[in-house]
Order: structure tokens, then sequence, then C-alpha cells
């Protein structure tokens, strides 16, 4: 008997062809780079099969070995799981085309680069197991799994300050790991099932259930890097690959958040709470501390990757505020922030590989010997700012809509201020790109299919503005916040 399309399991392939790519590239390791790209195709078709049936049929749910929750575990996807899979398959086909080219530098000895592809696919296997949960316990498997994928990609480059930043990371990770354990554990003693389904139609507020709240949440902030846990993350940018350091910024602390975002909205909502409240002031402070530190840095990957923390501070926003259209604004913004963030990412690892440097201040004409790169890096930064009609800017209008409606004039004012030091640190970089570098270095050609990576996915965020309508409707099938949750 035929499986129709509307049948087929859709969530468990793309969990499967990632991981046996990882698998198939320790065992042909001549042939890594082309299962690289065949299995990032065969991944963004799989997830256009599931956006099909989601689309057509609502949130999928899928029992794996034929058991269900409580017993077994279930796959679950809807609109804010699609959403997900879908910048996940963006961002790794990327990753992708671009590493093909720069795991070919000279000073890459050919074992490391082999190591980079079955790493990043184990990854890209904890990735889309983690979005596709809907068991508390297997989003910590799958957390396992992402840090500890993470950590070996950040020791990839070698030398003492890689190997320092990965066992700083590797702490951190293992410590928010145990937090979030924890919490599990006193959830499942309170209540006997690890489901977030049949959790969210049970918990009750009791002190067992504010404890859980707090380790579990603490776990996640390490691991997503808000002010003042995010002292590992640009020490782990600046140190790891190009490459590595975009999946890093626009996906691994993005899944944390993706957790933090589903336990709080459907088993211990508290948009309005202290709690709420506290988070809201921590994402501001990010968003002011981080770009100030990004002002401040004199090397260009030291300078996004600052950019990153006061990135995440946004999405920290929408806790005080606990509105519909707020969560929808964050959620946006992750979007077009994960597009911006890689794009960024490989447009420095060009000028990394041209010059042999990042320091801003010696770069010498960048534009005129690549124009493509410098536009890739320009029209990211547009959509870090919030310049119309980038996918930054969608997400941010939203945003000052959902303060301005709830009389917080306070986050109004850090918002505006985000994207006045996001716009100065941008337009810093840009302005040494065109002027002639005081030292003289000796440039190398870089290929130019990194150059257009980068700048197709820098172009995506700012398609993702024009095409709002379609990601905003999207996020309603399942309706994972607000009226009509899961639970």
């Amino acid at each position: 008997m035929f499986i129709t399309m509307q049948e087929f399991p859709w969530a468990v392939i793309i969990i499967v062809l990632p991981l046996s790519g990882a698998m198939l590239s320790f065992l042909f390791p001549r042939w890594v780079k082309l299962l690289g790209v065949l299995v990032a195709l065969s991944v963004v078709a799989a997830v256009v099969g599931l956006g099909w049936q989601v689309v057509e049929q609502g949130a999928q749910r899928y029992a794996i070995g034929g058991w269900g929750a409580p017993l077994g575990i279930d796959l679950y996807a809807d609109g804010l799981s699609l959403l997900m899979l879908i910048v996940t398959a963006l961002v790794c086909l990327g990753v992708s085309v671009y590493s093909t080219g720069y795991f070919n530098r000279a000073y890459f000895r050919r074992s490391k680069a082999n190591y980079f592809w079955p790493l990043w696919m184990f990854l890209w296997a904890a990735l889309n197991a983690l979005f596709l949960s809907s068991d508390i316990f297997n989003l910590y498997v799958t957390l396992e799994l992402l840090g500890l994928s993470a950590v070996a990609l950040v020791a990839l480059a070698g030398g003492a300050d890689a190997l320092t930043s990965a066992m700083r990371y590797l702490l951190v990770s293992l410590l928010g790991s145990l937090f979030y354990l924890l919490g599990v554990a006193l959830l499942y003693h309170s209540f006997g099932s690890l489901d977030i389904v049949i959790l969210s139609q049970q918990v009750e507020p009791s002190p067992a259930v504010w404890a859980s709240v707090g380790l579990i949440s603490i776990g996640l902030l390490l691991k997503t890097a808000l002010f003042p846990m995010h002292f590992w993350l640009p020490p782990a940018h600046t140190s790891a690959p190009a490459p590595v350091s975009a999946l890093l910024s626009a996906l691994v602390v993005k899944a944390s958040f993706y957790i933090l975002l589903r336990m709080w909205l459907e088993i211990f909502p508290v948009g309005g709470t202290a709690l709420g409240q506290l988070l809201g002031l921590l994402g501001s402070i990010a968003i002011l501390w981080g770009g100030i530190q990004a002002l401040r840095q004199t090397r260009l990957k030291m300078l996004i990757a600052y950019s990153t923390v006061a990135q995440l501070g946004y999405l920290f926003l929408a806790f005080p505020l606990g509105s519909y259209i707020a969560w929808k604004a964050v959620l946006f913004l992750l979007l077009s922030h994960a597009l911006a963030k890689t794009a960024m990412f490989m447009a420095a690892g060009n000028i990394l590989h041209f010059g042999g440097h990042d320091r801003i201040k010696d770069f010498d004409h960048v534009v005129q010997y690549q124009p493509l790169t410098s536009a890739a890096f320009a029209l990211a930064g547009a959509s870090i700012m919030g310049l119309p009609p980038s996918g930054g800017f969608i997400g941010k209008w939203l945003l000052l809509e959902a303060a301005i409606h709830s009389g917080q004039w306070w986050l109004v004012i850090i918002i505006i201020m985000g994207g006045l030091l996001a716009a100065a640190y941008v337009f810093k970089v840009i302005g040494y790109a065109f002027t002639q570098s005081r030292v003289s270095h000796q440039t190398r050609r870089v290929p130019v299919h990194m150059e257009w990576t980068a700048l197709v996915l820098a172009l995506a965020a700012i398609l993702l503005g024009l095409a709002a309508p379609w990601p905003l409707a999207l996020m309603d099938i399942g309706l994972p916040f607000g009226e009509g949750a899961a639970g």
C-alpha cells in the first residue's frame, strides 16, 4: 500500500537525512563536500514537503514507533516550528555552499576540513529534532547533542584561543543543561508527564512549578547568552571559523530561546508578571550594552559577535508586553536576524580571507575589490538596523506598536536607541571599507560562490520584509502562543 503525500512522515525524514549524511561523511571523507550539498538540498525539499502538509492540513503530530504520548515520544510541527525549520534549512544550505570554498584554504588541514562536515550535519539533525520535539526530556537530549556538536565546531580552528573558547562554551553548556534537567525532573515528579500538551493542561501554580520555572529559565538563558550571561559568546564567535560563527549566531542560540518560548507560553504563562518584566529589563540592557561594545571593537568578527548580544536582547522585550503582536514581532525578528547575521559572518570570513585579517581600521578599499561582499554586509546591516523594507524593520515596527499600545514607553526608547547604535557600528565598518589602509598587505582571491552566498542571504533578510504577510500568517497555524494554544 503506497503512502500518499498527506501521510508521508516528512518530520522523520527531516531528522534522518542530516543524521545519515553525518555518518556517511565519516565513511567517505573524500566526498564530504558533495554529500554536504546533497544533504542540504534534500533537507530543503523535505521541509517543503512538511510545509505543504502543515499549510494544507494544519499542525502535524507523528508518534515515533506508533507509541504516542504519554508512553512514547511525539514529533509535532505547527507554524512556529515550521518557520524555524525553514530558516534553518536556508541558513544551512547557505553554509554548505559557502563551506565548499571556505575549507579549501591553505591554513586548514584537509583532516580538519573533513571534520567540519559530519559535525555540522550532526548539529543540523539536533536542530531539526529540537524544533519538532513535543517532549521536554527529548528537548534536553537534543540540546545536549546540539551543544556538543557546537563545542567541537568552535574548537575546529585549533590554537589556544579556540580551545579555551570551546572549553568555556562546553562548561557553560553543561551547566545550562544541568539547570534545565533539574527543572524537568521537578515537573515529572509533580505531574508524571513530559509531554508539553499534557503538562499545559495540568500545570497549576505551586512552589514546585515556580522552582521548575526558575531552573529551566536560568539554564536556557545561559545557552541563549542573554546579558549578563553572554560572556562565553563573543570569544566563541571570534575563535571559530566563519561558517561556524554563522551557525552559532543564527541558529544555535536561537534553539534555546525557542524552547524558552514554548515552555513559557504553553506551560508557564508569565506575560506581564514580575519575571516577565525582569526578562524585558535584561533584554533592554543587552541591547544597549551589546551595541556600545560592538561600537568599541577594532576587529570585525568581535563587532558582529557583540551585535548578536544586542540583537538577542530584542527577543526578550516581548515578555513584559505579553501580547499577541509582541510575540509575532520577536519571532519575525528572530527569522530576519538569522538570515542577516549569517550573511554578516560570511562577509567577515570573505574579508578575512581576502586581506588575511579583520582589523576594521586596516580595511583597504574592500568595496572596490569585494563589491559583492561589501553589498552583503551593507544589506545585512540594513536589516539589523531595522531599515525598511527589511525583515528587521517589520519586526521592530510590530514591537514598537505593541510597546505603544501597552503604554510601556521605556521600551520604545530602548528600541530606537538600539537601532541608532546598530547604525553607528554598521556605518563604522562601511566607512573604513571605502578608505585606503596605511598598512600594506598581500591579498588573496575569494571564491565567487562565497561572495554570492553571503549576498543571497543578505537579500533574503531584505526580501523577508516584503513577504511579511506569509510568515506572519504561518505563525497562526497551531497557535503556539495566544488564544488557541496547543494546551
